[in-house]
C-alpha cells in the first residue's frame, strides 16, 4: 500500500513533517533515482536516498506490527535553546539527549530560551506532529508567574481573548495559585501555542511574566522526580496510551470485572436459631432437676459411662 513520502519518513522517525518537506523542496531526497516532490506517493520497497545516501525501511517485529515509538521526558532548564544547531554557539536541548541508531530525535514543540518545563522527544515524526497540530487540541499546561495579582474581571479577559499582532489570542483555563509579595503563580491551558504565546497574552493584559514553566502536555505530565536538566524515557503502557490518545493505534479495552450478586441485608433470609448442645460453652442443662443439685446450689458432675451400680464410676485405688 503506498503511502506520502514526507508521512512515511516522518513515521520511521527520519524528522518532522515540515523539516522533510523542506528537505524535498531544496531536492535532498530522490525515489527510484529521480527527485522527490511534494505529494510523492512511495512504497516502503522503493529505493530512496536521502543526501545521496540510501535509506530502508526497518522491517516489522515477527508479530506483524510495527516497532513501537520512543518517548522522552525532558526538563529543559532556562538558557538551552530547542535546536540542533546553533550559530552563536549556544547550549541545545539535543547536546543533552542519548545517542539512538537508526533514527534520531524530534521535539514536541519548542520552549524559548527563557522557558522551561515539560518537553517531549520521540522517535516516530507521525506522533510529532498529530501531538502538535491543532485538529487534536492536545492541551498545554504551564505555571506562570507574574508581577502583581489579576482580578477575576482580568483573568476573565484573557480567558475571552485578546488582540496580538498574528490574531486572538486567549487560554482555555486560567487558575490562581498564589505566591508571595509582587510574584503571583497562575496555572493556564490552552490547545495550539504559538511563538511566545503565553508571554504575549499576559503583556497584552497588562502583565510582565517573570517566569514560564510548562508542566504538563496532554496526557504527560512533568513528574516531580525529573529535576531540572534530566530526563526520563516512558514505558511501553505509557507509550501506547499515547499513540492512542491521537488515533495511532486502537485504545486497549478495559477489562470490566463482573459484578457479583449481592443481596441486602433486607433480602437475606433471617437465620434460624439452633439449639446450643449442653455442655459445649461450659452452660448448664436447663433439663437439670434440683434432685440433681447438692444443697449448697451446685450441681453434681455428670455422670458419662456406668460401670457399677447407681451409675457411679469406680474409684481409683490409692498408690
Amino acid at each position: 500500500m503506498s503511502e506520502r513520502l514526507h508521512k512515511l519518513l516522518a513515521a520511521a522517525g527520519v524528522g518532522s513533517r515540515r523539516e522533510i518537506e523542506e528537505w524535498i523542496r531544496a531536492g535532498r531526497i530522490t525515489v527510484n533515482g529521480e527527485v522527490a516532490t511534494l505529494g510523492l506517493s512511495i512504497e516502503t520497497t522503493d529505493r530512496i536516498m536521502i543526501d545521496k545516501r540510501p535509506f530502508r525501511f526497518k522491517r516489522e517485529l515477527k508479530s506483524g506490527l510495527a516497532r513501537p515509538p520512543r518517548v522522552l521526558i525532558y526538563n529543559k532548564p532556562e538558557g538551552e535553546i530547542v535546536s540542533r544547531d546553533d550559530p552563536e554557539g549556544r547550549t541545545t536541548v539535543f547536546q543533552q539527549l542519548p545517542r539512538i541508531k537508526g533514527a534520531k530525535w524530534i521535539s514536541v514543540g519548542r520552549l524559548d530560551i527563557n522557558s522551561g518545563g515539560l518537553l517531549l522527544f520521540t522517535t516516530s515524526g507521525e506522533l510529532a506532529n498529530r501531538l502538535m497540530h491543532p485538529s487534536y487540541e492536545i492541551e498545554r499546561e504551564y505555571a506562570v508567574r507574574v508581577m502583581g495579582v489579576l482580578t477575576k474581571a482580568q483573568m476573565q479577559r484573557l480567558v475571552d481573548g485578546v488582540q496580538l499582532e498574528d490574531g486572538i489570542g486567549k487560554f482555555d483555563y486560567i487558575e490562581d495559585r498564589g505566591g508571595e509579595g509582587s510574584n503571583h503563580w497562575y496555572h493556564v491551558v490552552l490547545k495550539e501555542g504559538h511563538k511566545r504565546e503565553v508571554r504575549r497574552i499576559f503583556q497584552a493584559g497588562g502583565f510582565l511574566v517573570s517566569r514560564l514553566l510548562r508542566v504538563r502536555y496532554g496526557s504527560i505530565r512533568l513528574p516531580p522526580r525529573v529535576k531540572r536538566g534530566q530526563l526520563i524515557e516512558l514505558e511501553l503502557p505509557q507509550v501506547n496510551a499515547l499513540l492512542a490518545s491521537v488515533g495511532l493505534i486502537e485504545a486497549p479495552a478495559e477489562k470490566v470485572r463482573p459484578q457479583r450478586n449481592v443481596k441486602s441485608r433486607e433480602e437475606k433470609p433471617a437465620r434460624e436459631a439452633t439449639p446450643r448442645k449442653p455442655g459445649r460453652t461450659g452452660e448448664k442443662s436447663a433439663s437439670k432437676t434440683a434432685s440433681e443439685r447438692k444443697p449448697g446450689g451446685r450441681a453434681q458432675p455428670r455422670t458419662g459411662r456406668t460401670t457399677g451400680e447407681e451409675g457411679a464410676r469406680p474409684r481409683r485405688k490409692p498408690r
